[in-house]
């Protein structure tokens, strides 16, 4: 009897255990450890197919197309069929659709919380990486809150206060007061504030390597005073870190905290080439982003989740006629034995009459496009991105994850 008693309470056990294992694995939601957000421009179907082609002559997939989870989203403003850059960060920061020129806020003026506000309260350690100015509208919409983008002082002067752990890129002038070479007309020397309130601030790919990785305070790295520069230019390879770089050095400080982080990435200059019209320097910028991403997946592990999503697209690049399979970069750039241009543009300055990458409406700058954008998922959680989606529900599929 006792025998009996002892094997029966041996097989409750064991069926207490594996019912536990089960209810784990299937019914508790699994959080991943840590959530990087990819946002670029050249997350549109044309820009990545021209891209593809332009690198290897469609040999070879891209890093992101190796992503399981795909969905077309839409990315409408609140007052505008077609974005700007303010409205849709903010709609991908916050669920929230907005005016132009709103940045994190209502048209009322409300503050709307913020992804990376969100993964703070959860006790995430949070992070921002730009090509573009950190107190630009895309960026800004993580952490700051104001009703006109074009108030940069106003934005800058939120970053010290954002709790960021890491904030890399460019713009360093909207941190600089006027006297000393920036454009803050109040006078404010935002960058010296956050060395006083702690922060370590490096302006050198050097210095940026040999930082602590372990660390207690803050890390801010301005590169240059406005963009920083295209990844073809001389700047990149030398004083300035390329996309990648900060990327790497990004997660590799943050995943020192044991209750995960979040990891936004702005790849901004596709959107800057794209309005100047020029292809190459847009598609080369569409593969800097993939190589971010590529390098995102390295660093992050299996228990992350990586999305990569389109803001808005702009100047309505596209790759026509019928280069041969074997052509690629340069031979891409020109025009066909027949005479007319591979890569066209809708808008921007190149004209009608540019002999190559002409555009069908002259502007000074390309415009906006209305396009839906892609969306590409991968890791713990990002079965959630599938179908067509609005941008406001990216926000949601990171939000679920914290």
């Amino acid at each position: 009897m006792k025998l009996r008693n002892q094997l029966l309470a041996l097989f409750c056990l064991a069926v207490f255990i594996a019912f536990s294992v089960f209810y784990v694995r299937f019914w508790v939601v699994q959080k991943p450890f840590g959530i990087i957000l990819v946002v670029g421009d050249g997350m549109v179907a044309r820009h990545l197919t021209a891209a593809r082609l332009y690198q290897t002559g469609g040999e070879q997939p891209l890093a992101v197309e190796s992503f399981p989870n795909v969905a077309l989203v839409s990315n409408s403003s609140r007052d505008f069929s077609v974005p700007d850059a303010a409205s849709a960060a903010t709609a991908l920061a916050t669920g929230t659709k907005v005016n132009h020129r709103n940045v994190a806020s209502t048209p009322e003026g409300a503050r709307l919380s913020t992804l990376l506000e969100l993964a703070r309260s959860e006790g995430r350690s949070i992070g921002l990486v730009t090509t573009g100015e950190l107190a630009g509208p895309t960026a800004g919409s993580f952490y700051a809150h104001v009703q006109d983008a074009r108030d940069r002082d106003q934005i800058a002067a939120q970053l010290p206060t954002a709790g960021l752990q890491v904030a890399l890129g460019g713009g360093s002038a909207d941190f600089t007061p006027e006297k000393s070479g920036g454009t803050r007309k109040d006078q404010r020397d935002l960058l010296g504030e956050m060395e006083k309130q702690g922060a370590e601030v490096v302006s050198s790919r050097a210095a940026l390597e040999n930082t602590d990785t372990f660390r207690t305070r803050p890390l801010v790295g301005f590169f240059s005073k406005g963009l920083l520069a295209y990844s073809n230019q001389p700047e990149s390879g030398n004083q300035q870190p390329s996309l990648s770089d900060m990327v790497r050095r990004a997660v590799e400080i943050l995943q020192t905290n044991r209750k995960g982080y979040v990891l936004v990435v702005d790849a901004a200059l596709c959107t800057h080439a794209s309005e100047r019209n020029e292809a190459e320097l847009t598609l080369k910028e569409t593969l800097s982003m993939d190589q971010a991403i590529g390098t995102a997946v390295n660093q992050a592990g299996q228990k992350s989740l990586i999305v990569a999503v389109g803001k808005h697209a702009t100047g309505g690049l596209s790759l026509n006629g019928y280069p041969p399979r074997k052509d690629r970069g340069v031979a891409l750039l020109g025009t066909s034995p027949a005479g007319y241009p591979y890569l066209a543009w809708t808008t921007g300055p190149h004209g009608p009459s540019a002999k190559n990458e002409p555009s069908a409406f002259q502007s000074a700058a390309a415009l906006n496009t209305a396009e839906d954008m892609v969306a590409a998922g991968k890791g713990v959680g990002a079965e959630k991105i599938r179908g067509f989606m609005d941008s406001t529900e990216i926000f949601k599929v990171l939000q679920d994850a914290l």
